[in-house]
């Protein structure tokens, strides 16, 4: 077994406590409500829904001792639920020098599997259903947090890189031949790849084999005005993507690599941001500490504020139903937000 194939499974207690007074909750817009889901889960930063139904959490845990927590909740029965009495996964930090963080978070479709990402690093990891960790993608400038890696409807993964010099100084490797291209034009700007994990080629999948899906050639950009990073995305209909840059910039990317702008969010400071896909084909965008609220992007391209004032909002996942499962971070909890009438 590799040293990134280890894994302890426990069924202890959390420790520290829900904050669930009023004073706490945060406001939603007119026509809907939210209840508490679950309570006591520490510092809980991403969300997945599961096939079955079932809520996946990734938490960075009571003491940030290991790379990651990984809960699985069911919202149907009876709420707000005690994580603290839930069996969860805990995932060390490697051996040697590599401790770095898990902080993005997609479930495979096609087996359940969880695709887990290092936060600020190079790496991506598959956590299977027999609770093995190993790598199938390795080599990226600079993996963020936050909804920086996804998984389309048919199992690739969607992950979101940057080209730059400082990004360079990140990197496990130069950059790759795949990529000679960009180098040679001085490309300075986001990179998005899509891979699939069960195409027939080893794994890990080094990205020197791997060409990026955006930008495509030739490289259309102005001189000298670089695009900013792209830090969230979500795949739509038809292999569409939807991109959220560090400026709050909103763009559809086509299947076919053309990239265009569909609007652009209230100002402010973008951090840990995550978006998720509605039935309707709506966008909501969690947009974290700072910022505190959760936004709703029309196919139109009209952004609309659902809730404000929460508790650092990171995580969020949409159900068949269009009900929202937002992380609290610093309340320790996940809400549900759905029409006032259900």
């Amino acid at each position: 077994m590799s040293r990134l194939s280890w894994l302890a499974l426990l069924l202890g207690l959390g420790g520290g406590l829900a904050l669930t007074s009023a004073s706490a909750e945060g406001q939603v817009a007119s026509g809907f409500r939210f209840e508490v889901v679950a309570t006591s889960i520490p510092r809980p930063a991403q969300l997945a829904l599961t096939a079955s139904g079932r809520l996946v959490v990734l938490s960075h845990g009571w003491r940030g001792d290991a790379a990651a927590e990984i809960f699985w909740l069911d919202p149907r029965g009876a709420l707000p639920v005690n994580a603290s009495v839930a069996p969860r996964v805990v995932i060390p930090f490697a051996e040697g020098p590599r401790k770095t963080a898990l902080g993005s978070l997609a479930v495979d479709p096609r087996s359940g599997d969880l695709f887990l990402g290092e936060e600020n690093g190079n790496r991506i990891y598959r956590l299977t259903g027999d609770k093995r960790l190993t790598p199938i993608v390795v080599g990226l400038n600079h993996l963020l947090g936050g909804s920086s890696l996804a998984a389309d409807p048919e199992g690739r993964v969607v992950v979101l890189d940057y080209a730059s010099f400082e990004s360079q100084l990140r990197s496990e490797a130069p950059l790759p031949p795949s990529l000679d291209w960009l180098a040679a034009e001085g490309y300075t700007g986001p990179l998005v790849f899509r891979i699939d994990p069960e195409e027939n080629v080893p794994l890990p999948r080094h990205l020197e084999l791997v060409a990026p899906i955006f930008p495509k050639r030739p490289v259309r950009r102005v001189a000298g005005e670089p695009l900013h990073r792209f830090i969230a995305v979500v795949p739509m209909g038809q292999g569409e993507l939807t991109l959220l840059n560090s400026v709050g910039e909103v763009f559809v990317l086509s299947s076919d690599g053309d990239l265009r702008r569909l609007t652009r969010l209230p100002s402010g400071h973008f951090h840990r941001t995550s978006t998720a896909a509605a039935p309707d084909g709506s966008v909501f965008v969690s947009s974290g500490f700072h910022i505190r609220e959760l936004y709703r992007v029309s196919p139109a391209g009209v952004v609309t504020s659902i809730a404000r004032d929460l508790g650092d909002p990171q995580g969020i996942a949409v159900d068949g139903s269009g009900a929202l499962y937002v992380a609290e971070t610093a309340l320790h909890r996940i809400i549900r937000i759905v029409p006032a009438d259900r």
